[in-house]
């Protein structure tokens, strides 16, 4: 069930009036009931996913409690402990490795035995992706992680434990949820809240504007040139990675804002997912402001368990070539992903270790570095590396890639923003107009939002009939602007797909 769709429409409301008609202490049946059945609407099979994740975690928990409550000495409590966690992350992983690379691998291995001029008849396995398994598998096991470091205690309610795990509003695109936010938080139901459903909506309505308004409408454009790429040059494949770069933000920001909105509806706060990327002023603070809560995962239960920085600058820098590296391919079965996640490690590494030398021009050249002009550069030169990563995680392959980064520097053709070919992308003229007005709405908001200041809180401040004119004005221009699709076929979010 997609959030831009009418059936989730539906589906919303039936929920949160259920949800506080019941008493507290069997809300949280419902909503795992509510969840699994938001889930099962895309596959009712890949519901039993869900549940053998649960139960090996859950199990994982309890198993590591009872091993803290046994009279052994330390040692074999630890390795104990240590048992719980490898079957829980050996079982997970291995049914996210099934669905997820084994045509992956596969494809290699013929590759492979291909160079060695040997060819190998292996079938393509028929395996359906399950939406968001990447998302829920992770969070259960960020909580047997967190029960082994003693950051959480461990479940005993099998069936909250099941609903913090499959929460529907961030069940198939995150944020992924730390068991110290939700878990507490779904043992404690909360009362319904007025200023609760007021902030929710504001959250839905800015997630709606950015899903079917902002991303879709860029999605046009960039599927347009994308799917064509050998007939456009130049400034095309700009434009065209500068808007996917807009695009893969807005569609997933847009999900989990709409998340977060829906959550708070339920009287639950979500981790904010995002935080003004593109103000960044150097590719690891884009990163730490980027999808922050799979980079925090992969920082707390990867990066440090490798060993971080304590081991000195070499082994820092292994470890984030390895983190780089499976996060790309955490986002897809595709070598295109895993460049576009070395890329941006290498940017990360490239800055650091170019560090004195860049110290000494700045002192050299008398450069400010708070400078407003310093600033603007920074965070257009960050932008445009991400941007051009972005080319390798859209093609459809590494050898598409750079073709198309070719073509961006084999022709110089500014004359498409005079003569009109800019709008024979996919997007006229109109459309155009409304997309631009859109991308500058976006870098109004969060402008205020790297600033420090939420627009939400600010309106919520005004006067009731103020707030519900804006509210209504906004809902109206969505449904006129936004890219529905014939027949109202909702688009999804990209994310669905990791």
């Amino acid at each position: 069930m997609l959030f831009n769709s009418l059936e989730f429409l539906i589906f919303l409301p039936i929920v949160l009036l259920v949800t506080f008609i019941l008493p507290k202490k069997i809300r949280y049946i419902w909503l795992l009931i509510a969840s699994y059945y938001f889930y099962m609407c895309w596959n009712a099979v890949y519901g039993l996913l869900i549940l053998f994740s649960t139960l090996v975690t859950y199990l994982g928990g309890v198993g590591i409690e009872w091993c803290k409550g046994q009279p052994w000495e330390e040692t074999k409590i630890t390795r104990g402990k240590k048992l719980c966690v490898g079957v829980g992350f050996g079982l997970n992983i291995g049914v996210l490795c099934y669905f997820k690379y084994t045509n992956f691998l596969l494809d290699n291995l013929r590759d492979f035995f291909h160079l060695l001029h040997i060819e190998l008849n292996i079938p393509e396995v028929d395996i359906l992706l399950p939406v968001g398994i990447s998302f829920f598998t992770f969070q259960a096991l960020s909580y047997l992680m967190d029960v082994y470091r003693d950051d959480i205690y461990a479940e005993k309610n099998f069936f909250r434990y099941a609903l913090f795990v499959s929460f529907f509003p961030q069940l198939v695109a995150g944020p992924i949820e730390r068991s110290k936010n939700l878990l507490k938080q779904l043992a404690t139901p909360p009362k319904f809240d007025a200023d609760n459903i007021r902030e929710g909506l504001w959250l839905m309505v800015y997630g709606y504007f950015l899903k079917v308004v902002l991303a879709d409408r860029t999605a046009i454009f960039v599927d347009t040139v994308y799917g064509n790429h050998g007939n456009y040059q130049g400034l095309y494949v700009v434009i065209a990675a500068i808007l996917f770069s807009i695009q893969v933000y807005c569609d997933f920001y847009g999900y989990s804002v709409i998340a977060m909105g829906t959550a708070k509806l339920l009287g639950y706060r979500l981790m904010d997912n995002f935080n003004a990327p593109f103000y960044s002023r150097s590719v690891s603070e884009l990163w730490r402001r980027w999808h922050i809560s799979l980079n925090s995962w992969f920082k707390d239960y990867l990066y440090i368990p490798l060993g971080g920085s304590r081991k000195g600058k070499v082994r820092s820098y292994v470890n984030r070539v390895i983190v780089f590296f499976v996060s790309g391919l955490w986002h897809g079965a595709n070598w295109t992903y895993v460049v576009w996640g070395m890329m941006n490690g290498a940017y990360q590494m490239i800055g650091e270790a170019l560090m004195p030398l860049r110290n000494k021009m700045v002192k050299l050249l008398g450069l400010n570095r708070e400078s407003a002009s310093h600033k603007i550069m920074q965070t257009v030169v960050t932008f445009s590396l991400f941007a051009f990563s972005t080319i390798f995680f859209r093609a459809s392959s590494i050898g598409v890639a750079f073709e198309m980064i070719k073509n961006m520097i084999s022709t110089w053709n500014p004359w498409i923003f005079v003569n009109g070919g800019i709008y024979s992308c996919g997007v006229e003229q109109k459309n155009f107009t409304v997309m631009l007005i859109s991308i500058g709405i976006l870098f109004v908001s969060d402008f205020f939002k790297y600033r420090g200041v939420c627009i939400r809180k600010e309106i919520m401040k005004q006067e009731w009939w103020f707030r519900w004119l804006l509210m209504a004005g906004s809902v109206v221009l969505i449904v006129v602007f936004g890219v529905w699709g014939s027949a109202y076929n909702a688009g999804n979010f990209i994310y669905f797909q990791f």
